[in-house]
C-alpha cells in the first residue's frame, strides 16, 4: 500500500500524525533557528509550501519532539525547549473591503496572541496588543523570548491592488502592526515572515533593518519545493505507479513530469530547479492518465488578476525577458504596477539566468503547467473573452472546423492591442499571439522549425493531427500556402499516421488584422 499524500492541508502535525509523506526540510530550519541572525523573510508563489514551513517551525518551537522522529533535526543538538509562539496567517484577513479587513485582522491578531498565552485588550488596537504581547510573552519562562511567525503577510494588500486607496489604508494598518517590532527586537527569539511579493513601503522592511531576505538566497533556494533527489527518495513508489497508469516508460514519464512541473529557480547562481509541491501531490495522489494542471486552479494570485490589461500581457515576448533589475521585483508604487515583476511574484515567471556583472536577471515561464495557464490568461484577456471561448476556438482547430476557426482567429487579432513597441510590425508580431493561443490549448508546437529546404513558421502537433502554419504580412494566403508546398514542410511528419494540415495566413501591416486564410489537407 502506498504511503498517503496529504494535498489539502499545510498542517505539519496532521501530516505526521496521519503517516503521510513529509519531504524533510528540517535541516534547513535547524540552520535558521540555530544561527546568530534570527529574523527572516522569504517570498514564494502561492501554494509552494510556505504555510507548511510555518507550521513546522511552530511545532519545533513548541517543543513537540515526538513529531520529528526520524527527521534531520532529531539528529542534531536542538534542545526542544518550549517557547511562546505567536502565529498569524493574514490570508484569513484578505478581503475586498477595508471594514471587513479591520474585523478579520483584529480577529486573526487576537487568535494568535491568545493561543500563544498572551492577553488581549479590546480597548486597544490590534497593533498595540501585538506590541504588548511581545513584551508580555518574551518575559515569560526566564525571558527566553517570543517566536513570531507571519504567513502571507502581503495578502490583504494584494487582494485590493485594483483599489489603491483602500490598499493604502490597509498598508497603513499593517505598517503600524509591523512597526511594533522595531523597538522590541530584543524580545523576539525568532521571526519568520512569508509572502508572495515584497512591498518595500510596508514599513516592515524599514522597521526591521536586520531582516534577512532569503527569497533569492542560493543556500535556501531549494528549501521550498521538491528537487529531483527528493522526488526519488520520497515518492518513488508513487512515481512508478503513475507511470504505469499513464502507460509510459520510467524515463519518458520522468521527462514529461519534469517538463510539466519542474522549472522554478530561486537562486541567483544556483541553477537547481524545483518541482511545485502542490502539483506533485495532487498528480501523484490522483494518478490520472494525463497530468493535471492543478496549480493553475489552486495558485492563481488575485493581485495579478486585479490589474492586468490587454497591453500589459500581449506586449510581453515570452521568448526573451532579459535585463530585469532586482529592484524591479520590489513593489513600491501600487498605483504604477509593472507586469513583469507581478508575473514573477505570482509564479508565472521564474529565474532563467543572472548576470552578476550587470546585476540583471533573465526570466522565463517555469514549466508547461504554468505556460498553459498564462497563455490562457493572456489570450482570454486580450480577446475580451473567457477561457471557455478560447477552448472552443481550440476545439474548432482540432476538429478541423476551419470556417469557425478562421472567424474566431480573425476576431482575436482584430481585438488585440499594439503599443509603441509594435511600431515595426513583422511576422513575429502575429506569430507570437498564435503561439500563445496554441500553448493555452495544450498543443505542443515549435516555432521557426528548420528543415532541409527552409524554415516553417509554426508546427503544432496534437493527437488528432499536425498543423503547419506559414504567416505572411502584406502578401497573400496563397503565397504562404505555395511556400509550404514548394518547401515540402510536411515531409518530416508524413510517417506519423496523422492528418497533416497546411495553413497559410496573411496579415495587414496597417490594420494589424488577419485578412485571409487558406487551408489544405495533405
Amino acid at each position: 500500500m502506498l504511503q498517503p499524500i496529504l494535498t489539502d492541508s499545510g498542517d505539519f502535525p496532521e501530516m505526521r500524525q496521519k503517516g503521510c509523506i513529509y519531504v524533510d526540510k528540517t535541516a534547513y530550519f535547524h540552520e535558521l533557528i540555530s544561527g546568530v541572525n534570527a529574523r527572516f523573510f522569504v517570498s514564494r508563489p502561492r501554494r509552494f509550501g510556505k504555510s507548511l514551513m510555518i507550521s513546522t517551525l511552530k511545532a519545533i518551537f513548541e517543543g513537540r519532539r515526538e513529531l520529528f522522529d526520524g527527521l534531520a533535526i532529531s539528529k542534531t543538538d536542538w534542545k526542544w525547549e518550549k517557547y511562546p509562539v505567536m502565529c498569524f496567517n493574514f490570508m484569513r484577513a484578505a478581503t475586498s473591503t477595508t471594514d471587513e479587513f479591520k474585523s478579520l485582522f483584529e480577529l486573526e491578531v487576537r487568535r494568535g496572541i491568545v493561543k500563544a498565552g498572551g492577553t488581549y485588550d479590546q480597548q486597544q488596537s490590534a497593533a498595540g496588543n501585538f506590541g504588548n504581547a511581545i513584551e508580555e510573552l518574551s518575559a515569560m519562562d526566564s525571558g527566553k523570548g517570543v517566536v513570531v511567525l507571519i504567513d502571507e503577510y502581503d495578502a490583504p494588500v494584494a487582494r485590493l491592488l485594483d483599489k489603491p486607496d483602500d490598499a493604502d489604508k490597509i498598508r497603513g494598518i499593517l505598517a503600524d502592526f509591523y512597526g511594533q517590532m522595531k523597538d522590541r527586537t530584543a524580545g523576539i527569539r525568532f521571526l519568520m515572515i512569508t509572502g508572495v511579493s515584497r512591498f518595500t513601503k510596508m514599513s516592515m522592511f524599514s522597521a526591521l533593518s536586520n531582516l534577512t531576505n532569503l527569497s533569492m538566497d542560493d543556500q535556501y533556494a531549494t528549501m521550498l519545493g521538491y528537487t529531483e533527489e527528493e522526488l526519488d527518495k520520497y515518492f518513488g513508489d508513487h512515481l512508478r505507479a503513475h507511470a504505469e497508469k499513464m502507460k509510459l516508460s520510467d524515463d519518458k514519464y520522468r521527462a514529461e513530469l519534469k517538463r510539466w512541473f519542474n522549472g522554478y529557480r530561486f537562486g541567483k547562481f544556483l541553477e537547481t530547479t524545483v518541482y511545485n509541491p502542490v502539483s506533485i501531490g495532487i498528480n501523484l495522489s490522483k494518478r490520472e492518465q494525463a497530468f493535471i494542471a492543478s496549480w493553475a486552479e489552486t495558485g492563481k494570485a488575485s493581485m495579478l488578476m486585479n490589474f492586468v490589461t490587454r497591453y500589459d500581457l500581449m506586449a510581453i515576448d515570452l521568448r526573451k525577458i532579459q535585463h530585469v533589475r532586482e529592484e524591479a521585483f520590489d513593489v513600491t508604487d501600487i498605483r504604477n504596477l509593472k507586469p513583469i515583476p507581478m508575473l514573477y511574484q505570482a509564479g508565472y515567471l521564474t529565474i532563467a539566468d543572472y548576470d552578476d556583472t550587470t546585476r540583471r536577471f533573465a526570466l522565463r515561464v517555469p514549466d508547461e503547467e504554468v505556460r498553459q495557464d498564462l497563455s490562457m490568461l493572456m489570450t482570454s484577456v486580450a480577446a475580451h473573452q473567457d477561457a471557455y471561448w478560447v477552448s472552443e476556438l481550440g476545439n474548432k482547430l482540432l476538429d478541423a472546423e476551419w470556417d469557425g476557426f478562421f472567424i474566431g482567429l480573425k476576431a482575436l487579432y482584430a481585438d488585440l492591442p499594439y503599443g509603441p513597441l509594435e511600431g515595426n510590425v513583422q511576422e513575429y508580431s502575429f506569430e507570437r499571439n498564435l503561439l500563445v493561443l496554441l500553448w493555452a490549448l495544450n498543443i505542443r508546437c515549435d516555432k521557426e522549425v528548420r528543415q532541409a529546404n527552409g524554415q516553417a513558421d509554426i508546427v503544432a502537433v496534437s493527437a488528432v493531427g499536425v498543423f503547419i502554419f506559414e504567416l505572411k504580412v502584406d502578401e497573400s494566403a496563397d503565397e504562404a500556402m505555395n511556400q509550404v508546398k514548394d518547401k515540402h514542410y510536411d515531409t518530416p511528419y508524413r510517417g506519423r499516421n496523422l492528418p497533416i494540415w497546411l495553413i497559410g495566413l496573411n496579415f495587414d501591416r496597417k490594420t494589424r488584422r488577419l485578412l485571409d486564410a487558406k487551408v489544405e489537407r495533405v
